[in-house]
Formats: structure tokens, sequence, C-alpha cells
């Protein structure tokens, strides 16, 4: 069963079919699988740092991988080389809000091409989550994203922003 907020990350992405994506923290391949299944001749890059959540990813993914719509990536996302993506998003990814995330950050306004939409988006959990929207809405502006809203459902909650030329 597909857990609301990751259904909810999905819907909020909106991918369309041509695009070309990337997802932070990619885990089990839970979200990378429905995404891909809305993609035509659009590509997602799955990133995760850790070695299992690699090897989920690409078990829960293979027709998706074999199919060119799919790239799994190990590495932190500080480290990470992609260009010219047009969104990218996360779901529960702790980095954004407990530390600065300079570096991830960083990545990410090189990774999307200018007027791409950046998502950092979290399931509901304890409290209202009102110190985390603070804390990545700031770290977000903070490194040459514009247009950050906040994002709320009774699902989940988190960041929108673009990047700036």
């Amino acid at each position: 069963m597909t857990p609301d907020r990751i259904r909810w990350a999905v819907d909020v992405l909106d991918p369309r079919p041509g695009e070309r994506l990337l997802e932070v923290g990619c885990g089990p391949g839970v979200a990378a699988s429905l995404v891909c299944a809305r993609l035509t001749t659009g590509r997602l890059i799955a990133v995760d740092r850790s070695a299992v959540a690699v090897e989920r990813t690409l078990r829960r993914c293979a027709e998706h991988v074999a199919a060119g719509r799919l790239d799994v990536v190990r590495s932190a996302l500080d480290t990470l080389d992609v260009t010219g993506v047009d969104a990218a998003f996360s779901v529960d990814v702790n980095v954004f809000w407990t530390t600065g995330a300079a570096g991830e950050l960083a990545a990410l306004h090189r990774a999307l091409r200018p007027g791409g939409r950046l998502y950092v988006l979290y399931g509901n959990g304890p409290g209202d989550g009102e110190r985390v929207l603070t804390t990545v809405a700031a770290a977000v502006a903070g490194h040459g994203f514009g247009a950050v809203r906040r994002l709320r459902s009774p699902h989940g909650f988190g960041i929108a922003a673009e990047r700036k030329a």
C-alpha cells in the first residue's frame, strides 16, 4: 500500500510526461515508481546515499529502469553532479531542516534549470510542522530560490520554490 504522504507528494510535483526530474532520498522507490508511471519521454534521476535504498529502488522499479525512464544513483546530494533538471523533490529528508543544508541546496540550485521547481515535502507527524517549514523556507530562500511558498494538506506539508536565474 502506498502511503498517503507519497501520493500527495507526487501530486504536488505533478510530473509532466517529458520532464527531467530529480528525487532526493528515494528510499525504497515508492515515489519513483509513481513518478515514472506518469512519464513517457521524461526521465527521473533517483538519488540516495544508502546502498540498501538504491538496491530496493532498483528492484521495485526495474521496469522503469529497463524502459529508460529511471536512473538510480548512489550519492550524497551535496556531491551530485546533475544539471538541466525541470523539477526536484524530496519526501521526509531531514537534512533540510536539521542542518543549514548549504551544500545540498547548492547542488539543487546547480541541478535545476532557471525557473525549475523545488519541493521539500514532509508527511504529517507530531506537531504542526511550523518549525520545519520556517527553517526550510529560510534555507531555500537564502540559496538562490524565489517564489518560496508553504504547502499544507491533510497528508503533509512542505516548501515549494523556483530556481532564480
